[in-house]
Formats: structure tokens, sequence, C-alpha cells
């Protein structure tokens, strides 16, 4: 089987941590079939003056693991025209996968996100006679709340081949907008093993250089709004008083979402925490384990998330969560074994679980066997099932 993987969020030399989550599992995928990905990169005449490093220049073409990426340019207006993305996605990777088409036969279109991804890989399935899959992660009822979006997101999705979500949550999301059920499957994330692992606190701390004592507490995600660090530090000074010496380290970037990086830097200025607060900027996804390893605790008050794959990296490193009851997040932590939840948008909800947490003897034994039980393995049996089912109905149709 030839799979050609199309989306807009995918790893490139420029950002190398934008959707690591979708390579993490297509990449596995490929050790079972052959594969290629055509990975738009948004675009705009003199957004470099307007918006200097706001999207970098990307190679076209750069080999992964031995896995050609194509990074057509995707002409994106931004800030207006967002009900134009998807018909433009489509346009701008159409001349790039006719060229795939001729020495790679692929037989499945997979696309991540239903728009503009998902639209953009139906019309091209149409164009080429295949089907095509599409992986919904948690953009689906923010979009679909736009209604030129949303008749495009449900046209994409009722034209699909498959619809995967990676939580039950999404699949919901998925019927609410009148999809079938049965064309639904849900197909979890998982956690690589071999990359997220338990080290000595101790000797983590020394190599990044962090405090031997005390507490911490850690966050690691793109800095944006939605990934709620700002409510982890609004509550810090109050969690400083009960825990002498706790620290709140801060992994990640900018992000095609935007940069947070100011206004949290401006809250600890205001709250005084220039001690307590570390900075620590993006990282490469092979040294995450080590910051994981350092903390004593995870935290993400977010306000929405599809199936969080760094939920399940932290558990690995033997790390209990805490976080929002929003999007799937339950379904990732289903005991209170593994962490907390709390209510979106309850910064007392928020405090008291970040202190009850660093208060517990968690087993973290039992964290990290947990975690054990959710790797990618375990889902590309499923995935590599479903692709199979799907191109055989796509060679009957042809």
């Amino acid at each position: 089987m030839k799979i050609l993987v199309v989306t807009s969020v995918f790893p490139n030399s420029e950002q190398p941590t934008l959707g690591v989550f979708v390579r993490e599992r297509m990449f596995r995928v490929a050790r079972q079939c052959k594969l290629m990905v055509v990975a738009p990169v948004p675009w705009f005449p003199f957004i470099g003056l307007l918006k200097p490093g706001y999207r970098p220049l990307v190679p076209f073409c750069e080999v992964q693991d031995g896995i050609e990426v194509l990074h057509p340019l995707f002409f994106n207006v931004p800030g207006i025209f967002k009900c134009l993305d998807g018909f433009f996605f489509f346009l701008s990777a159409l001349a790039t996968v006719a060229r795939v088409r001729r020495d790679f036969r692929f037989d499945v279109i997979d696309a991540h996100f239903a728009y503009p991804d998902g639209l953009g890989a139906v019309l091209l399935g149409k164009v080429f006679g295949v089907p095509v899959t599409i992986t919904l992660r948690g953009t689906i009822r923010k979009l679909s709340r736009y209604l030129l979006r949303r008749v495009q997101i449900r046209y994409a999705l009722g034209s699909a081949a498959r619809v995967f979500t990676v939580c039950d949550d999404l699949k919901r999301a998925a019927t609410d907008l009148g999809i079938s059920p049965d064309h639904v499957e849900v197909v979890p994330n998982g956690v690589d093993l071999a990359k997220f692992r338990r080290v000595d606190q101790g000797s983590a701390r020394s190599e990044l250089g962090l405090p031997a004592g005390g507490p911490i507490i850690i966050s690691v995600g793109g800095l944006v709004e939605r990934k709620g660090f700002h409510r982890v530090i609004e509550v810090l000074p109050a969690l400083r008083r009960q825990f002498p010496g706790l620290i709140y380290v801060v992994v990640g970037g900018p992000s095609v979402e935007g940069n947070y990086e100011p206004e949290l830097r401006r809250m600890v200025d205001e709250l005084e925490l220039h001690d307590a607060v570390v900075f620590a900027g993006p990282q490469q996804h092979d040294r995450l384990h080590l910051w994981l390893s350092a903390a004593d605790l995870f935290c993400l008050a977010t306000s929405n998330e599809g199936w969080a794959n760094v939920f399940l990296e932290a558990m690995a490193c033997g790390l209990p969560v805490v976080t929002t009851l929003v999007g799937g997040n339950e379904e990732v932590i289903p005991s209170e074994e593994y962490g907390l939840l709390v209510g979106f948008g309850s910064p007392g909800e928020l405090h008291d679980a970040l202190a009850r947490a660093l208060k517990r003897n968690w087993d973290r034994d039992r964290i990290i066997a947990y975690a054990r039980e959710n790797t990618w393995d375990r889902r590309v049996v499923q995935l590599m099932k479903a692709f199979g089912e799907v191109g055989v109905h796509g060679m009957d149709n042809g």
C-alpha cells in the first residue's frame, strides 16, 4: 500500500516542533507501507515585512527519516477570507500532488485536521480518483461556528472514505455535524517509550541547570493563549506561599497560532515571579524527557484539546497531570491515579488541585505503567487495518 499524507501541520527544518504528533503517528505507519508527505506551507506576499518571522521560509523538499516531505506554498490571507482556505489549500497542492502521482501511485490520501486540510484533500481525491481519510484533532468545534466553514467541513467529512478522531469527544463533534457514527473511528494518539522515559531527577536537574531542591511544575506546548500558561502563573504567588522554592518551568515557543510569550513575561514582571518562572524555550523532542524527569508535576490549564500526546509523554516520565475538564482530557486522564481534572476558568480549583497534587505521594510506577499501555504500536495496528479496508474499497470503486 502507498499512502500520501496531506497536512499543513507537519515539522520542517524551520519549525521542528510543528505537528510532531502527525509525524510520530504516520512515520510509524510508514514502517508497514510506503509513504510520502505533502505539507503545504501558508504564504502571503510581503508577510515577512508585515510580521517578521511569522511565517519562515521553508525548503520545498526535505527528507526526514528517509521519507520525502514536500512543502508547496499555500496561499493564505492572514486574518480574513478564511472561508477560502480549503480551496486555496487544494489549488496550492494540486501541481505538487500531480507530480508526485506520476512516480508514486498512492492508494489513499490521508489528511489531518478537518479544515482546510480535509477539504483540500477531498478535492484532491476527486481529481485523482483515490479515497481520502481525515483525522480530527481538536479544531473542529471552533471552526464549525462559522457557517461557510461548517458547510465545507460537513462536505469534507461526508465525502471522506473514513474519518478518524483521536478521542470520543471529537467523534461526538463529527456526529453533531450530521456524520454517521459508523463513518467515524476513534484512534487515540500514542507515546514513544524510547524517547519518553524517566531518568534520575537529580541528574536531570543538574544537566538542565535547575535547582536541586524544591518542587517543580512543568508545562509543555506552543506559547499561545489557548494552552493556559498564564492561568498557572496567575496562581503561582499563592502556591509559593505554601511551597517555598516552587519553580514553574515553561517549555515551548511560538506556534502557527501566535506568540503569547510577551504577555506571559509581562505577568511574571507584574507578579514579581522572576525567580519562580523559567522560560526554557522550544526543546528538541528527544530532550523533552530530561525536562519532564526534572519536574514533580505536569500541568496544562488548556481551553481546548483533542487527545493531548504531551499528557502521555509526561506520564511516561512518571509525572501526574493536572489539567482542565475540556475536550478529550478526561479520556487521557481516566482516573485520579494518574492526575486531577479541574473545571475550566476556575483559578481557585486550579490552585487547589495543584496544591493537592504537590502534597500527594503518587505511585509513579503505576503512572508509567499506564503510559506503557498506550504506545504507538497499538495504534498503528488499528490504522493499518483501516487503511487496508479503505484502499481495497477504493480499488473496487476504480
